[in-house]
């Protein structure tokens, strides 16, 4: 089951219109400002075990999430399905300690790297990848 901290959903859901005036930010206005988000005010934020290197799991932030994250030492998520923050661990105990946060080269994804505790996915395995790896053809160098 998702996990979610008490209901608030002043996020995204109060709409980032493609062609509309970006809501203020509460982040750092040159942070905010190379920040590309989504038509939803969105950016990916990937999240890496921070000794380890293995993927966890991906998640969405908004302006608000990312400032959370950046000011707590706990991930902050927006929820697209339920339209609301969570952080993980809030129900479950299996918390995410920021450890760091990068912005990629086009401003539109972020890595998290984390000390996680317990399962990172909702299904209760260690990472949202383990067991679901599709049949590729495998390239080579030449």
């Amino acid at each position: 089951m998702p996990e979610s901290t008490a209901p608030e959903t002043a996020g995204p859901a109060s709409g980032t219109v493609p062609g509309a005036a970006v809501p203020a930010s509460s982040l750092p206005a040159g942070l905010a400002a190379r920040l590309k988000r989504d038509a939803d005010g969105l950016v990916a934020a990937v999240v890496q075990q921070y000794d380890t290197g293995d993927v966890l799991m991906v998640g969405w932030m908004d302006d608000e999430a990312l400032q959370r994250t950046l000011t707590t030492g706990r991930v902050t998520f927006w929820s697209r399905s339920r339209q609301e923050y969570w952080r993980k661990g809030d129900t479950s105990g299996h918390v995410q300690w920021v450890k760091s946060v990068d912005l990629d080269c086009d401003g539109d994804a972020l890595l998290v790297r984390v000390d996680q505790v317990g399962a990172a996915c909702h299904t209760g395995t260690r990472t949202c990848f383990d067991g679901r790896r599709l049949d590729a053809v495998i390239g080579e160098r030449a």
